[in-house]
């Protein structure tokens, strides 16, 4: 071998220090945005140092165990997994027939309903020829994810005026082959809760099965109900809802990757569930697409759950609808922008009125360090807001303002990237 193929070996032959990787991973991440930064309203679900070291001890303890092991290995991870599904079970309403799982996100629990009501259809819908899902345009892309790669079709209907999905264009399009209709609460754009309620009558009324998607909202919405908020009714007390999918790493404040999916009566889980014995290695049975499956963030979740408790989630919950509501009253008295709808989760969307082109906004604010989700039909801003934001709030709403007035003025123009939601 060559003395330049060694010196560009990729995979080394000799390993390095402890020390030496510590330092090639910190140097590497010298760009990196710190993920508890205030300026960071993109995707930041902190709940404070505390809860952090919560979770990341809980993670820690259980880093090495495989959930799949649990029942012969390692059978607390069964428990504590039925622990976290029951608390979230009750304080979503769920039935006591209801039945739920542990996944590795919102995509898993996204793809597991939709594997779940596929199979439901074949029994119950057998006349679906080509059988199909139908959403609102703000519905999470997880639904075409799915769809595409379990055979099935989206019919995605336009918003209202409201920014919620419109029920009675979804009512319009049902068709022979519709299975599966589904709600947001409240989905990633614009944080306006879906009609639950009138989404389920259409459900009733074709024998559909109906999923609401509360991986956004499903840990911030209860509390939300108990501080006196108005709140759409959107989960098991909406009797058409089928299954629910809520994530454990969102505002719930567990290690990523966690999430759960429920449904309303455990016996659906036949459909949900893969099973296979025609194997060497003997009989194999999940209720998730993945197979092997870390039990840290099974830990974490329970960990957070157990040391927060319901009156802790609703502090925090507190803490960031006080932001909002400071973020939404400055940005209300702001010439050119406005938010858009009007909100009841733990985020935002601010757009143009017409006057201001909002991507130049978007990049002028960037230059200011704050780091934002960006949107698209409508053109928008994206915050995401947890429960130390309030103390930026006068600062972002000072950059926001003279942003705008650059903008405005032609200081500031768009370079016309486009908006990505990408890995």
């Amino acid at each position: 071998m060559s003395e330049a193929e060694t010196s560009n070996r990729n995979f080394a032959r000799e390993g390095r220090s402890r020390s030496q990787i510590e330092k090639a991973l910190v140097a590497g991440r010298q760009g990196d945005l710190d993920w508890r930064d205030p300026k960071n309203l993109q995707a930041s679900y902190f709940a404070g140092d505390d809860v952090v070291s919560i979770a990341a001890d809980a993670y820690d303890l259980y880093m090495g165990d495989n959930v799949i092991y649990g029942p012969t290995l390692y059978p607390s991870l069964p428990r504590l997994e039925a622990e976290v599904v029951a608390m979230v079970k009750e304080m979503l309403n769920a039935p006591a027939t209801a039945g739920g799982s542990v996944t590795t996100g919102g995509t898993e629990s996204i793809m597991m309903a939709v594997k779940t009501a596929r199979d439901w259809a074949r029994e119950h819908k057998p006349n679906a020829t080509a059988p199909e899902i139908l959403t609102s345009e703000s519905a999470h892309p997880a639904f075409g994810k799915a769809a595409h790669y379990l055979g099935l079709e989206v019919a995605r209907v336009p918003l209202g005026l409201d920014y919620a999905a419109d029920a009675a264009a979804m009512a319009a399009a049902v068709t022979a082959n519709t299975v599966m209709i589904t709600g947001s609460a409240p989905p990633y754009p614009m944080g306006v809760v879906d009609p639950i309620e009138s989404i389920g009558a259409i459900a009733a009324e074709h024998d559909l099965w109906m999923h609401v998607d509360a991986c956004g909202g499903g840990f911030f919405l209860p509390f939300a109900e108990a501080l006196g908020e108005p709140v759409p009714c959107f989960d098991f007390r909406v009797d058409a809802v089928s299954s629910i999918s809520v994530d454990l790493h969102k505002y719930g404040y567990a290690n990523r990757g966690s999430s759960t999916l429920l449904l309303r009566d455990a016996a659906l889980e036949r459909y949900q569930r893969f099973a296979h014995d025609a194997w060497s290695g003997g009989a194999y049975s999940t209720l998730n697409f993945v197979g092997s499956r870390a039990g840290g963030p099974v830990a974490s979740a329970w960990a957070v759950m157990r040391y927060l408790g319901f009156d802790g989630y609703t502090e925090r919950v507190r803490a960031i609808l006080h932001a909002k509501r400071r973020f939404v009253e400055g940005i209300g008295g702001i010439e050119g922008v406005c938010v858009l709808g009007a909100p009841q989760g733990g985020h935002f969307s601010i757009g143009s009125t017409g006057k201001v082109d909002i991507d130049a906004v978007a990049e002028g604010l960037l230059a200011k360090g704050w780091r934002m989700g960006r949107m698209q039909r409508p053109p928008a801003l994206l915050l995401l807001l947890n429960h130390a934001h309030g103390a930026v709030a006068a600062e972002f709403l000072d950059d926001l303002r003279v942003t705008v007035d650059a903008v405005m003025a032609g200081h500031i123009q768009s370079s016309g990237e486009t908006t990505v939601y990408t890995s």
